[in-house]
């Protein structure tokens, strides 16, 4: 190996290295400004260490929230949210790939066309519909109009096209019906695409924000993002506290990450397989 090409590779690896500190340092701060007291995290010149660790901030935010109801509303309102995409999504992405129908690019581009507008704009029809349907404040309300994805179906269409037409043949030949033929055949053969989709999905109902602050009023009834939105005060701001909560609200999609991130590697690679 000569003396250029050896300096290219520790250039690689220094800016490498570079980006990955500049990637986890915001969450190792985040989990060493939950240790401190509330006095030295806005200490000037900061500290990175924490002088005297302590648990307060943790205590803290189980004291201001009801810290085990939100828990626990954040993650059956993420499992219906994922439940409901993985169902919805899978069979209109089945249905976009696999059958012809006539209209069927027109819709499927009417499809995509949502996730070319911001989704705040939704929020006021989307509020209306709740209303009327008498579910505010509740968890069909939370999770009713992220029941469907126009990505998760743009994903999973991605992989269906991606399985050759000769296994939909081979399972005609042996009388297989169309639904026999999407549960048997080709959803076992799509699974990285549906963990993708999962994690993704899980992801954004566990860090959604504005739809659970504009339809839950009741501290009891509310999710993870707008109890810790609680945290912080109006003059004051309790960073320890912020910190703590946040770590909290973090370790289980750091748990799932790691949990499937193979097949969530292998999900992503494979998306843009054929078009």
């Amino acid at each position: 190996m000569n003396n250029g090409h050896r300096t290219s590779r520790v250039i690689l690896y220094v800016v490498l290295c570079s980006g990955v500190l500049l990637t986890v340092f915001p969450f190792i701060w985040m989990v060493l400004t939950s240790f401190k007291l509330d006095g030295e995290a806005v200490q000037v010149p900061p500290t990175i260490l924490p002088q005297h660790p302590s648990l307060q901030a943790y205590q803290q935010v189980f004291d201001v929230i009801p810290f085990r109801s939100v828990l626990l509303n954040s993650v059956i309102s993420t499992v219906l949210i994922v439940l409901g995409q993985v169902l919805f999504c899978t069979m209109a992405a089945y249905g976009f790939a696999r059958i012809k129908f006539p209209g069927r690019q027109l819709i499927f581009i009417l499809v995509l066309s949502v996730l070319m507008v911001p989704g705040q704009i939704f929020l006021i029809p989307q509020y209306l519909i709740v209303q009327k349907l008498h579910l505010l404040d509740t968890m069909g309300g939370l999770v009713l109009p992220s029941l469907f994805s126009a990505f998760g179906t743009f994903l999973l269409r991605q992989f269906f096209l991606s399985i050759p037409a000769e296994m939909e043949e081979a399972a005609i030949l042996d009388g297989a019906n169309r639904w026999q033929i999407f549960t048997r055949v080709m959803v076992p053969l799509v699974q990285p695409g549906i963990v993708t989709l999962v994690i993704f999905t899980a992801k954004y109902g566990w860090n959604n924000f504005m739809w659970p602050l504009i339809i839950t009023t009741t501290p009891s009834k509310m999710t993870l993002g707008p109890a810790l939105s609680t945290l912080s005060g109006v003059h004051v701001n309790n960073y320890p506290a912020q910190m703590a909560g946040a770590v909290l609200a973090v370790i289980p999609m750091l748990i799932l990450f790691i949990v499937f991130q193979k097949q969530f590697i292998e999900g992503v690679a494979h998306a843009g397989v054929k078009g």
